[in-house]
């Protein structure tokens, strides 16, 4: 049986190891507070966000210190410069006489390069009082009566000069059989439909081409009729998209949907639809003024652009289309820059100076040659 433990006496000596850890201990803590290397006392606990870091670089400028005040100069006043000697003018040396320059004719503004002065007929504007209006029938309207001489004041081969007359004619519709050509390879089956519309003081006209009962384009033109005859506020030209000028008249401004700029309206402006019709008028208002070799030049308005579009008189000629025998006057705008069309109108008498053939040719030789082939009149009402 071993024997049971004793508890220490507190007279029995101590180890001398414990002595010796509590004097190395004292020592080490001696010499760390004389390093600087002993925490201070009551040192707060690290952030917990101490050890979350980002792995971007944030600059923070630092405030710009402020400049230092400047000390105040001391204002000096400037002595007051002393005044420059007048020197006397010399006396005007006389000026050699200028004889004024001749002031050119009225019609030369409007004379395309082309043609020569005595054969311009420029678009002419009618008094709005004298102006009768149109009758509302498929041979023809009363004529305007006589106001104001054309603008630009030109004459025809003739030497007929004096005020314009219009006769507008009446509400009707055109069919049309065509052939074209587009490259090497001729289209048949083309018809074409004109569609006229006036009440005497607005009107409405349409143009369309059709293959295989699909439209290949369509134009439109819509306005009024007043003293120049017909003066359209909108055209538009639609082949796979639509695009639009507007006639601003009170702002004197043609402007398109196509963001191209926009340009000046001039005075008996028309668009490539109304100057058909328009030019009927004119020829119809008074056949006589406008002989063969006579030119007729208008503004006309396209989708993007305005343009003098100048029209050749020519005689009369014998014509047989499927609508039948008619004897018709040509009119023939020949291309004046690259990628202009030639147009060609035949204009018939018979028919209140309509169109019975219409061709249009490009440069390339592609063209569409409409022939009329029945008409119907109509009332403005009708659709």
């Amino acid at each position: 049986m071993p024997p049971a433990a004793l508890p220490d006496s507190p007279d029995a000596p101590r180890p001398p190891w414990r002595g010796l850890a509590l004097l190395t201990a004292a020592v080490v803590l001696a010499h760390l507070a004389l390093l600087g290397l002993a925490p201070p006392a009551g040192a707060p606990r690290p952030s917990p966000l101490a050890n979350t870091f980002i792995t971007r670089s944030i600059v923070v400028a630092p405030p710009p210190a402020p400049a230092p005040a400047a000390a105040a100069a001391p204002v000096v006043k400037a002595a007051p410069a002393p005044p420059r000697p007048v020197r006397p003018r010399p006396a005007p040396r006389p000026r050699p006489a200028i004889e004024p320059a001749p002031a050119p004719a009225a019609a030369a503004a409007s004379v395309p390069p082309e043609a020569p002065p005595n054969d311009l007929i420029a678009q002419a504007e009618i008094d709005a009082g004298n102006a009768q209006a149109p009758e509302g029938n498929a041979g023809g309207a009363a004529s305007g009566a006589s106001g104001a001489s054309g603008a630009g004041g030109g004459e025809t081969a003739g030497n007929i000069t004096g005020p314009v007359a219009l006769q507008i004619s009446g509400s009707v519709r055109l069919a049309f059989a065509a052939t074209a050509q587009q490259g090497a390879q001729p289209l048949q089956g083309v018809f074409g439909e004109l569609v006229w519309l006036q009440d005497g003081s607005h009107y409405d006209a349409s143009l369309s081409w059709t293959f295989l009962f699909k439209t290949l384009r369509s134009q439109h033109s819509a306005g009024n009729i007043g003293p120049t005859g017909i003066e359209p506020l909108r055209f538009s030209d639609k082949r796979k998209t639509e695009v639009t000028s507007h006639f601003e008249r009170d702002k004197g401004l043609v402007v398109f949907s196509s963001n191209a700029p926009s340009v000046m309206l001039l005075a008996g402006a028309q668009d490539r639809l109304s100057v058909v019709l328009q030019l009927g008028a004119l020829l119809a208002g008074d056949p006589a003024r406008y002989p063969s070799g006579a030119v007729i030049a208008v503004q006309t308005v396209g989708p993007r652009d305005a343009e003098i579009w100048t029209f050749n008189v020519e005689g009369e000629e014998e014509l047989t289309v499927p609508a039948g025998d008619f004897k018709a006057r040509k009119l023939t705008r020949n291309p004046r820059k690259p990628f202009d069309d030639r147009i060609e109108l035949w204009l018939a008498p018979s028919l209140g100076w309509l169109p019975v053939r219409i061709k249009q040719t490009q440069t390339n030789g592609d063209f569409i040659d409409l022939q009329m082939r029945s008409q119907v009149p109509l009332r403005a009402s009708n659709p």
